[in-house]
């Protein structure tokens, strides 16, 4: 009876350990896949993170290039700057040049131009044509008017110019062109005032004044009767102009 309850105390001993045994492998187990189930949960977080950090560096990558695109957008910018300034430089010095070079022809000198007489087509002569023509070769400004001198250029009266004949410009005459002033000689018929001149004397007009020198013209064939006192002259035209010109 004792053995019995021996052996019998024995096989429950054994049972148990080997369900001690058991529990204990299965403990084991549920440890390892909690392990690995947060070995898992820690990768896939880590991965997260990674993930989440290239995204970063993605976005930081790309709002770099939005700053290069801006920068890019300013050189773009610059040089439409620099392209508009270097036109309107270049427009304004070619502008400025052609002005400059427009107006550079001297004045005519007694030695540049050629001048000749010639009556009206009337009876009696109350008016004469001069013509000056540009012999010298190349360009000149013929100024003002005629500064004519019927007699001795020392005591010969004045002669006055007409204002209203004065051009709007003055009268740049290339090499070979001519230019026109009308003069009035007399107001017609015979005066005790009158005088008969073979030739008289034509000065020009510089800058700054009436010129050096003058051109000697010789009268129309039988000379001219001349009234000093009612002598004028037309400013330098390039034609004589009805109205402006009679006087």
């Amino acid at each position: 009876m004792r053995n019995h309850r021996k052996n019998t105390v024995l096989a429950a001993a054994a049972i148990a350990a080997l369900s001690l045994g058991l529990t204990a492998c299965g403990g084991g187990d549920d440890a390892t896949g909690a392990k690995d189930a947060g070995s898992a949960a820690a990768s896939q977080s880590a991965g997260g993170s990674a993930a989440g950090g290239t995204a970063d560096q993605a976005a930081t990558k790309g709002g770099s290039g939005s700053a290069g695109g801006s920068t890019a957008t300013s050189s773009s910018s610059g040089g439409s700057s620099s392209g508009s300034t270097g036109s309107t430089g270049s427009g304004s010095t070619g502008s400025t040049g052609g002005s400059k070079t427009s107006g550079a022809a001297p004045a005519c000198a007694y030695g540049d131009v050629k001048i000749t007489a010639k009556k009206a087509d009337e009876v009696p002569t109350e008016h004469i044509v001069l013509t000056a023509t540009n012999t010298s070769g190349s360009a000149c400004t013929l100024l003002q008017y005629p500064l004519i001198a019927f007699g001795p250029i020392q005591t010969a009266k004045d002669v006055p110019a007409v204002a209203k004949s004065k051009p709007a410009a003055p009268i740049v005459l290339k090499a070979g062109e001519p230019a026109y002033a009308n003069v009035r000689v007399a107001l017609g018929g015979a005066h005790e005032d009158n005088k008969v001149v073979g030739e008289f004397n034509v000065n020009l007009f510089s800058a700054d004044g009436p010129a050096e020198g003058s051109i000697v013209v010789k009268a129309p064939a039988g000379g001219l009767a001349v009234d000093e006192a009612a002598a004028k002259t037309g400013y330098w035209t390039y034609e004589l102009r009805n109205g402006a010109d009679e006087f």
